[in-house]
């Protein structure tokens, strides 16, 4: 495979092989990004077709002073929040995406591991009650590997706001399942 650099180059020049070898590799990132903060399926996808058609036709002006992902994360997020704000949506969570629920469930005991399924829909609906920018500090840190600086950057969050939402919303997360386990038992 090759580097974002070559990558980012070689769709600047307008090769449509490697713009579609650059969705492959980013639309996770940007469905997860833009998952986030929209709930709809339909303006999911459109947004996240406008994502790739912006990252396109603004390639050729990335200058590397960060990683293609993070530019990547940033106009998806972009996107997402000002499509939210022109449709005056109250921004929710998806909540079929095991993947991010796994981040925040032990598989150490096998009597949990039986009541994963059961815990992974109530852990959703907690995350759902967290507030935007929590959920997405989440998503990237724990699901796109960013580090504080990245998401930072994707989301023009100071690095220390970045750092103070995901220690926030690990704290209101834990709240939560730790007061439904409660009514649980």
């Amino acid at each position: 495979m090759m580097d974002d650099k070559s990558l980012a180059a070689r769709v600047a020049e307008g090769n449509r092989h490697a713009f579609e070898v650059l969705i492959r590799k980013h639309e996770r990132l940007v469905a997860h990004m833009v998952g986030r903060i929209i709930n709809n399926s339909e303006d999911l996808e459109e947004i996240c077709q406008d994502v790739f058609l912006k990252v396109h036709e603004k390639i050729s002006e990335f200058n590397f002073q960060s990683k293609l992902s993070t530019w990547i994360a940033t106009i998806a997020y972009r996107n997402a929040i000002n499509h939210a704000r022109k449709k005056k949506m109250d921004i929710h969570e998806i909540t079929d995406d095991e993947s991010f629920v796994n981040h925040f469930i032990s598989h150490d005991n096998p009597q949990e591991t039986l009541e994963d399924r059961d815990m992974e829909a109530a852990v959703m609906k907690l995350i759902e009650k967290l507030p935007a920018q929590y959920r997405v500090v989440l998503t990237l840190y724990h699901l796109e590997d960013m580090n504080y600086a990245e998401i930072g950057e994707a989301t023009g969050m100071p690095e220390g706001t970045v750092k103070n939402y995901l220690f926030r919303a690990r704290q209101l997360l834990k709240e939560k399942v730790e007061t439904y386990l409660a009514k649980e038992v």
